[in-house]
């Protein structure tokens, strides 16, 4: 871990605070070369209505996760998150995982536990260096 890793992890925090989701806030950032290259935050896709949750407090299964936007921006940018860091505020859960794969991020910083661990599991047996700040 470096200095920077909790710098950006902080920014990421603050990022999550753009979610309009109620249960949980998660932020993420893409950096690579020390240069923010994406960022993103849990949340309805481009175009619905802003409410994560339905009437019952749960979770609508259209919302993407904070690492899926990120990673879908850096897509429609042009950049290349081959490489990358990606730091996010809870642990990347296993969709999200196959994504980082896919993505060629080569190391995740997070600061929070997701109750399952299969996606940190995932990352690590990819090869992919794994880091919980706190």
């Amino acid at each position: 871990m470096n200095k920077f890793d909790t710098s950006y992890i902080a920014m990421a925090e603050i990022w999550a605070h753009n979610s309009y989701c109620k249960r949980r806030q998660v932020g993420a950032l893409l950096v690579k070369d020390r240069m923010i290259i994406s960022d993103g935050y849990n949340g309805t896709p481009s175009g619905f209505e802003n409410v994560c949750e339905d009437e019952d407090g749960v979770t609508k299964p259209y919302v993407l996760h904070a690492e899926a936007n990120a990673i879908t921006k850096v897509a429609k940018s042009g950049n290349s998150s081959q490489d990358a860091t990606l730091y996010v505020t809870a642990s990347p859960c296993l969709e999200c995982a196959k994504l980082i794969i896919q993505a060629g991020i080569r190391r995740v910083v997070y600061r929070d536990e997701y109750r399952l661990t299969d996606g940190v599991d995932l990352l690590r047996k990819a090869g992919i260096e794994v880091e919980k700040v706190d």
